[in-house]
């Protein structure tokens, strides 16, 4: 196994991806081999997969047990839930996704490409595009993932045509870019054999281009979120109450998005007071600018009421606070999202009541067709909502920040999540019914 030295992983990028394509279409495979190959495997863990591998019969390591870790998993021969992986190499570190491709597992995909900024989409060059993949192209879209690769799998059984591979690549490319994904890259692959995974494939001299890891590595990062509004959502006030620091009031959390300088002028929401920033703290010691991802504690020059849920950002950006959120939702529980539905709403670190005052509609994400004002949704439908909270809230569109702008509703009785939320986000609904009034304590 090859190593990479401190100082090399410390100049590394690092990109977050998912996978997502059919049932049987080789997803855990391609991740299998992705580590395999790049010699991101433990002697103990790929012992321990050719023992499973073995013990079933196989004459060849199933690298798919590499991602494939529970047991029903393993009996079925399908992913059924989100496996996290971390590699890296020489050139980036990796966080990547392995979600299940069944129908019924959406919510899953849902939950591993929220925070990815690409996305593998996996099609068996014998079936071509089918309706899960346009149902993963349609989720990776309303998610804005800006990065995706279609991996065209299995070219070992057709031959290697390249005009099978461009059949697919020109169909599924005109689909997504309908959808609005900014960026489609087709790279035919074997993951079983290895084909244009990490080394180049030499049944397939007709591509000339990157292999599956070459564009992972070389792709542009786009998570750098230091350049869009600048947000910290309070976690918790720091009151040390010692006699070195007698009058210390600090503001932790993790900066959501921008960046922060001493002397900046901010404003916190929802209750609009405004201050300046005197001093940035950064694992104990002073800085004069903390930025996106860092876990800060700002001090301000006012002594004004701030607690866990505040929202502190700059006087010259503030969002706007409202009560009342549209929304484009997955709802991943088993149990419906009705309209008058109450529920909890969680925005950063602020949690409020609310209500569930419309859905106006369900989408069909085979064929993008709308049905309208549905009454509910289902585990896995994606549709839009209307929530009215019980406190205003200051919301971002989820095209200007996926990490301010989302959302989840909470079941108040079990604290079951119910629903992934994206503000602002929006297919073309028809215009809402209007619900009437409940006298119950819960209308705002």
């Amino acid at each position: 196994m090859s190593t990479i030295t401190t100082e090399e992983l410390s100049a590394t990028t690092l990109l977050r991806f998912a996978t997502a394509g059919s049932v049987d279409d080789g997803k855990s495979t391609l991740v299998g081999r992705l580590l395999h190959d790049s010699k991101s495997v433990l002697t103990d863990q790929l012992e321990a997969v050719e023992r499973a591998s073995a013990s079933r019969g196989q004459e060849a390591p199933d690298l798919a047990l590499l991602t494939d870790g529970l047991r029903a998993e393993r009996e079925q021969g399908i992913t059924i839930d989100v496996a996290y992986r971390y590699f890296a190499t020489p050139r980036r570190r990796f966080i990547l996704a392995d979600t299940p491709g069944h129908v019924q597992y959406t919510r899953n995909m849902v939950t591993g490409a929220s925070t990815a900024e690409l996305t593998v989409i996996l099609v068996d060059a014998r079936n071509g595009v089918v309706e899960q993949t346009r149902r993963h192209a349609a989720i990776a879209a309303l998610l804005r993932v800006p990065h995706v690769v279609l991996a065209v799998n299995k070219m070992d059984l057709v031959g290697y045509e390249e005009k099978v591979f461009a059949a697919i690549a020109e169909e599924f490319t005109a689909y997504a870019t309908e959808l609005g994904v900014p960026e489609v890259t087709a790279i035919p692959i074997s993951a079983l054999v290895g084909d244009n995974v990490v080394d180049p494939s030499s049944h397939m001299d007709w591509y000339g281009g990157p292999t599956v890891l070459e564009h992972l590595e070389t792709v542009p990062v786009s998570h750098d979120l230091s350049h869009c509004h600048a947000r910290l959502p309070v976690q918790y006030v720091i009151r040390p109450q010692s006699a070195e620091h007698p009058d210390y009031r600090g503001y932790a959390g993790q900066i959501a998005a921008g960046s922060f300088h001493v002397g900046e002028e901010v404003t916190v929401l929802p209750s609009g007071r405004t201050s300046k920033i005197s001093g940035i703290d950064l694992l104990g010691e002073p800085v004069d600018v903390a930025w996106t991802t860092q876990s800060v504690t700002l001090l301000l020059e006012d002594d004004i009421d701030i607690s866990r849920g505040d929202l502190i950002v700059p006087s010259k950006d503030a969002p706007a606070t409202t009560q009342d959120i549209e929304a484009t939702v997955c709802h991943v529980a088993d149990a419906p999202l009705t309209v008058g539905h109450r529920v909890l709403l969680k925005h950063g670190t602020r949690t409020v009541k609310a209500i569930v005052k419309d859905i106006p509609s369900r989408l069909t994400l085979d064929d993008l067709s709308l049905h309208p004002h549905p009454g509910q949704l289902v585990a896995n439908d994606i549709g839009r909502v209307k929530v009215r909270t019980a406190e205003p809230l200051p919301v971002d569109s989820y095209a200007d920040s996926r990490r301010t702008g989302s959302f989840i509703l909470i079941d108040p009785n079990d604290g079951t999540t119910l629903t992934a939320g994206m503000v602002g986000e929006s297919f073309a609904a028809p215009e809402p019914v209007k619900d009437e009034a409940d006298d119950d304590g819960w209308d705002f």
